[in-house]
């Protein structure tokens, strides 16, 4: 039986591979590393999974986490950058334990940017040869009942220095279900990437429109400058270093090609991928603040 350890078990991502993983036939061992192991054993009650505690801040939890087991479904938390801190120790010791397979969360264009630390962390997981498949998402769609939700619900706007520039994306239940098949049937995907996109591209503000039309509000979008958007998100208590990612997010793609949509998703998961109404459709009451 193949053991997975899944990091960030009970994050967005985490909980959709879990819930897909739940609705495929498999014979696959979930242990889900989480943080605090009283709370989110909780979250975790209603699946068949083992829960374990991992800490990407303690590496005294590696070891006992990635013993015995044989596929690790890695993700990076955006607050964590210091690859050669965190991710080095992580994937040497993947090979001391024998781990066979990493499925690596990265992100679209990862191999045309250098400075973002999926791309170091894809190259430490190529030089361990350990087997490896790396997802590499669009634009999550949930930022916008995470990251983005709090402009969205108290400001009624959308603030990032993007620009008009185009952004493919993909609801995080898709990567969900693909991870689960990859995870089902890893020997189909051995050293593979794939991009996961739905079937648009949109400027936020075409999603502003959406949302306005959707929420039955105003939702407008504002492009700040990057001093102006450095100095509001401290002033909301962002870590400085978050806020440096979300510049890279939003800001570098104003100057990087127009990324381009895949048919992954569909190919993989054997489901249409979602569209940005049916995901502002779906989550309404949370991105209006009611839940």
């Amino acid at each position: 039986m193949k053991k997975i350890l899944i990091t960030g078990a009970t994050g967005n991502v985490g909980m959709a591979l879990i819930k897909a993983s739940a609705e495929l036939k498999n014979d696959f061992e979930i242990y889900a590393g989480v943080f605090n192991l009283e709370k989110d054993k909780l979250k975790l009650k209603d699946y068949n999974v083992n829960v374990l505690r991992f800490d990407f801040t303690d590496a005294t939890t590696y070891k006992p986490a990635l013993t015995n087991c044989d596929i690790l479904f890695l993700l990076r938390p955006p607050q964590l950058s210091e690859v050669e801190k965190y991710f080095k120790p992580l994937i040497d010791l993947s090979v001391s334990c024998g781990i066979k397979h990493i499925v690596f969360l990265s992100v679209q264009g990862v191999e045309k940017s250098k400075i973002i630390p999926h791309h170091k962390i894809e190259k430490l997981i190529v030089e361990s040869k350990i087997a490896y498949t790396f997802l590499r998402p669009a634009y999550f769609m949930q930022n916008f009942t995470t990251t983005l939700h709090t402009d969205l619900v108290k400001n009624k706007k959308i603030f990032l220095p993007a620009g008009d520039a185009k952004f493919t994306l993909v609801d995080i239940t898709d990567i969900g279900k693909v991870a689960a098949r990859i995870l089902i049937e890893n020997e189909k995907h051995v050293n593979k990437s794939y991009e996961l996109t739905n079937h648009e591209k949109l400027s936020f503000g075409e999603m502003a429109q959406k949302l306005s039309k959707a929420m039955n509000t105003i939702i407008k979008y504002e492009s700040p400058n990057l001093f102006k958007f450095f100095i509001a998100k401290r002033n909301e208590k962002m870590p400085t270093m978050l806020i440096l990612v979300m510049i890279m997010l939003h800001y570098l793609p104003r100057f990087q090609t127009e990324p381009e949509t895949t048919n992954w998703v569909k190919i993989i998961s054997n489901h249409e991928p979602k569209t940005f109404d049916e995901f502002v459709l779906e989550n309404l009451n949370k991105l209006n603040g009611k839940i």
